[in-house]
């Protein structure tokens, strides 16, 4: 009786192929860890009604957005507004994008961008507000975002995926991320 036996080196030999192939194919695949999420397929306008495609239309390679789910978190937006001095810096592609539950009717749409036509009067803001009609649960997992309960900015390239994230207040430290991925030209 003879038994065939495999000499170690044959073992670590396809061992270390294998490892190879695997390194090799990792390496050669699209880098997806540069992308925290993806603003959904779905069409939105500004408020001067002009349409958008949140995922082909950004206004920029690289657009910054101010992601609000409730009216308490306007004043956290307002923060960033001011602190990156975004009225006065033509540098930065920005835009207000409040999430809004969709009540599914076209009057009921146009009853919500009414109210918002009130809030936001100067044709500055109308043209950078965006709002979208969604499922917040499907934006929020779509994005890469951590939950409706705060707000976000973000940065977004003109595929809409979202580059760049941080919440909350306005803060220098989490400016210079934005500012930064803003530049980055290699993402």
């Amino acid at each position: 009786m003879k038994i065939d036996m495999k000499s170690p080196l044959t073992y670590v030999t396809a061992w270390l192929a294998a490892t190879g192939l695997a390194l090799g194919l990792a390496v050669a695949s699209p880098s997806e860890s540069s992308v925290m999420g993806r603003l959904p397929e779905m069409m939105s306008h500004a408020l001067a009604h002009k349409p958008l495609s949140l995922s082909t239309d950004l206004p920029s390679d690289r657009t910054l957005a101010l992601i609000t789910f409730e009216r308490s978190q306007r004043a956290l937006a307002d923060s960033w507004i001011h602190g990156l001095n975004l009225n006065n810096d033509s540098t930065i592609a920005w835009m207000r994008m409040p999430v809004l539950n969709d009540p599914g009717t076209a009057s009921g749409r146009s009853a919500v961008e009414t109210r918002l036509l009130q809030r936001y009067a100067s044709p500055g803001d109308r043209a950078r507000l965006v709002p979208v009609f969604a499922d917040r649960a499907d934006f929020v997992r779509s994005a890469g975002l951590k939950g409706t309960d705060q707000f976000y900015a973000v940065v977004v390239n003109r595929d809409g995926d979202v580059l760049a994230r941080v919440e909350g207040q306005f803060d220098a430290n989490k400016a210079e991320i934005l500012r930064e991925t803003l530049k980055s030209q290699n993402l």
